[in-house]
């Protein structure tokens, strides 16, 4: 039989979609669901919220809950992750607070920044041990990466991991359609071109029937930013530097050194920027749960629509050799020509019976790839880090993070690291 298995299994909306998916896909029927978390208890609602599914939907796919996490991964053909160390509390409260503390105000605080940067630090060892199982028990396997931060952790499955590798981002596949939706333009018959690195791929072309929607859309995008609305940082962007980006106003203010400024203030009204954004995110979710819970736990008819999330798709296109189109992150390896080699790029990939095959871009416009450098610097010293356990690295990465090294001097830098890192205590390895 093959199998299937969901590490972070515990994130039972997330396993939902995705593991629900499965099972509405005729490709993949008879496959064992293998599911693993650390939470027995929430490993527990998972498994049962998917046997209700199953239930519901007369699905053949085999759904068995695992306390090893060897076990789960033993002969597995596909894997997919979807963890978060160190949880909301305490990690992601000792992301926020602390360097607010500094004066460095955060939105979401999960892909580079101080947040990202830390989130990375705690995530890559468990991740290089999951690495470690999956070439000992599964090695053929292709593994799915949906947790953050995407392209520091994909890239580092893939160089020091040794495992067949792609990143899923929601952003790809919904980017064109919201853009239009927000403006008011049909999306119907549309056709776009994405290409950059995760949370920053850039709508690069986007037509319909030939024309270049791009004058409209850019025409529209000024009328309305004269007045409020929740996607102020992505227009703006779009305006002063040509394309819009894949990922939220939210999260790209904080990728940036121009929406949160201390002594510019009125940039966080004009841009309506939610500052500490996943902290509130992260409390309502965890507040809904008592009722969500009932609706998918103790829901014997509980139904499933088979969602837009990549990786039911990919499996599929694998299983059937019938292509599939994806917005993946995977290495650059000269995909795009002025990015560096050694970076995670996000860029269109064909799925087929053959696998994942990444396609050429070339050179992004020079504006874009500029932006996109700017983060891609923070990555790669975050993998130093986190590699050569030497602290220094800690510091180079959060020096040339924009948003931090636009609003802090390098002494205070410093020492905002070394107050994360001794807060974080075990959750971090030693550095040197």
């Amino acid at each position: 039989m093959s199998k299937i298995t969901f590490i972070g299994a515990g994130s039972t909306v997330f396993a939902k979609n995705v593991l629900g998916d499965c099972m509405r896909t005729p490709a993949l029927q008879g496959f064992e669901l293998a599911l693993f978390d650390i939470d027995p208890v929430r490993l527990a609602d998972s498994e049962n919220m998917l046997n209700n599914i199953k239930s519901s939907h007369g699905s053949t796919c085999v759904v068995k809950a695992y306390n090893d996490r060897k076990e789960a991964l033993r002969g597995a053909k596909y894997v997919i992750n979807a963890i978060q160390v160190g949880g909301y509390d305490p990690c992601t409260i000792t992301d926020f607070e602390i360097p607010k503390k500094y004066g460095l105000r955060q939105t979401i605080a999960d892909t580079v920044g101080i947040g990202g940067i830390f989130r990375n630090l705690r995530t890559i060892p468990v991740m290089l041990d999951f690495a470690a199982d999956i070439r000992e028990v599964c090695p053929d396997a292709l593994f799915m990466n949906y947790t953050n931060p995407m392209a520091v952790l994909t890239n580092v499955m893939s160089t020091y991991g040794g495992v067949k590798t792609v990143g899923l981002c929601h952003s790809v596949q919904h980017c064109v359609q919201d853009l239009l939706r927000d403006l008011g333009m049909d999306h119907k018959g549309v056709q776009g071109k994405i290409a950059g690195i995760n949370h920053m791929a850039w709508l690069l072309e986007v037509t319909k029937d030939g024309e270049d929607l791009y004058p409209e859309i850019k025409r529209r995008a000024a009328e309305k930013q004269k007045e409020h609305h929740h996607d102020m940082v992505r227009y703006e962007m779009m305006l002063k530097f040509g394309y819009y980006i894949t990922e939220s106003s939210e999260h790209n203010a904080e990728y940036h050194p121009y929406f949160i400024k201390r002594n510019y203030p009125e940039l966080i009204e004009r841009f309506q920027i939610p500052l500490d954004e996943y902290p509130r995110r992260c409390v309502e979710q965890i507040g809904n749960w008592k009722n969500m819970r009932e609706d998918l736990v103790n829901n014997p008819g509980l139904q499933h629509e088979r969602s837009a999330e990549y990786a039911s798709y990919i499996m599929e296109a694998i299983e059937t050799n019938v292509p599939f189109k994806i917005g993946g992150n995977v290495m650059n390896t000269g995909l795009i020509t002025n990015l560096p080699r050694e970076a995670c790029v996000e860029v269109s990939c064909l799925v087929d019976a053959s696998g994942i095959t990444p396609t050429f871009v070339g050179d992004l416009p020079p504006q874009c790839a500029a932006l996109n450098r700017t983060n891609i610097n923070t990555q790669l010293l975050t993998i130093e880090a986190a590699i050569t356990r030497k602290k220094e690295h800690i510091y180079h990465a959060a020096m040339l993070d924009p948003h931090t090294s636009a609003e802090l001097s390098m002494d205070d830098i410093v020492a905002m690291c070394d107050e994360l890192i001794e807060a974080h205590g075990d959750w971090l390895p030693k550095y040197n």
